[in-house]
């Protein structure tokens, strides 16, 4: 198997050999490759994780130009953005819809449509202070944590983001220029599609449901979410996950001293933006977990978040076969790059 692997210039379970070697030895090769298998086996029993590629998807720029300048503009568009009736857990529709429009606004007009509408819910929104919420949470690609904030519909919303949501990013040309932003991200429901067809019975008492019932919009093509925006590592986006202000990420990102009471509704605030923090919401997120989840959307987001949930790495594993010509600055006797990030 090592030397079929050498000879396709791969090593085994999708490692990438590198193939710039002068004349090798198939003999060597081999040796190469069954070391760098050792070394995958030795990672993955430490937890290592390897992350298949994946990449944010092209979105193509309508032609018609938009004339929205508020969100209330925005909530406008409902009927032409969810073509079957609902926006449960299809915010991934309000996003497309502004992304197909990004050369058409600037940064702060992009950014400020985005707070129009509920990452979870997919309710409209319409942002303030009391509905600006801070939360802290993973990186995709497994680099720590990041802390911004959300405009939500209710406050159950924070539960079910530090449940499932990731964040992740993508870069966007608006009529500003190219950024990358921070989205809010989710794994990918159609993964496993009969999942959508599964009934549940509801929280509220409103009998047996489907997915498909009560989140129609939630609709897939051959394994991928119909009209879903896909940030750097192919996950899909549901939100932007808004900036905190400069200079306060490291502050946000520290425990509350003195274990302070929760008290939800309290508003914070940091270098000028008021916020409430998601630790207020501690108590009533466990309170709502042990009985059934009913406020909010209930199961219904959870679900759908639930049936492919992101998995975010520990260590980013990645072994090189090299040679005299591969660059590697911790490459074994055997030959063998062993990288992690």
């Amino acid at each position: 198997k090592a030397l079929r692997a050498a000879e396709r210039c791969r090593a085994p379970l999708g490692f990438r050999v590198d193939c710039r070697l002068r004349a090798p030895a198939m003999a060597a090769i081999a040796l190469r490759v069954v070391a760098a298998a050792a070394a995958l086996y030795a990672a993955a029993a430490s937890d290592a994780v390897v992350v298949a590629a994946r990449s944010a998807n092209e979105i193509a720029q309508v032609r018609e130009p938009w004339s929205g300048n508020t969100v209330n503009d925005l909530f406008r568009e409902y009927s032409r953005i969810f073509r079957h009736g609902n926006r449960n857990a299809a915010s991934h529709l309000w996003v497309r819809f502004l992304l197909e429009r990004s050369e058409q606004m600037t940064h702060e007009k992009l950014a400020y449509m985005f707070s129009g509408f509920c990452a979870v819910s997919g309710s409209p929104v319409r942002p303030s202070d009391y509905n600006r919420y801070k939360l802290t949470l993973e990186r995709a690609d497994g680099s720590g944590k990041v802390a911004g904030f959300f405009h939500y519909c209710c406050w159950p919303c924070v539960c079910d983001t530090q449940d499932f949501i990731k964040v992740d990013t993508r870069t966007v040309r608006t009529a500003s220029g190219e950024r990358k932003y921070n989205f809010a991200v989710i794994g990918n429901p159609c993964k496993n599609e009969a999942e959508l067809r599964r009934p549940f019975q509801d929280t509220f008492g409103r009998g047996m449901q489907t997915l498909s019932m009560v989140a129609p919009e939630v609709r897939c093509q051959d394994g991928e979410l119909l009209g879903a925006p896909l940030s750097d590592n192919g996950h899909i986006i549901i939100a932007m996950f808004f900036d905190a202000p400069e200079g306060s990420q490291d502050a946000l990102l520290m425990p509350v001293a003195g274990g302070r009471q929760a008290e939800p509704g309290r508003v914070s605030e940091i270098s000028g933006v008021r916020y409430q923090d998601e630790l207020e919401f501690a108590p009533m997120c466990e309170d709502r977990k042990n009985t059934g989840y009913k406020s909010g959307m209930g199961e219904i987001f959870r679900k759908v978040a639930s049936i492919s949930p992101i998995q975010v790495p520990t260590h980013v594993a990645m072994l090189v076969v090299g040679g005299e010509d591969a660059a590697c600055p911790n490459e074994s006797a055997e030959g063998v790059c062993a990288q992690y990030a």
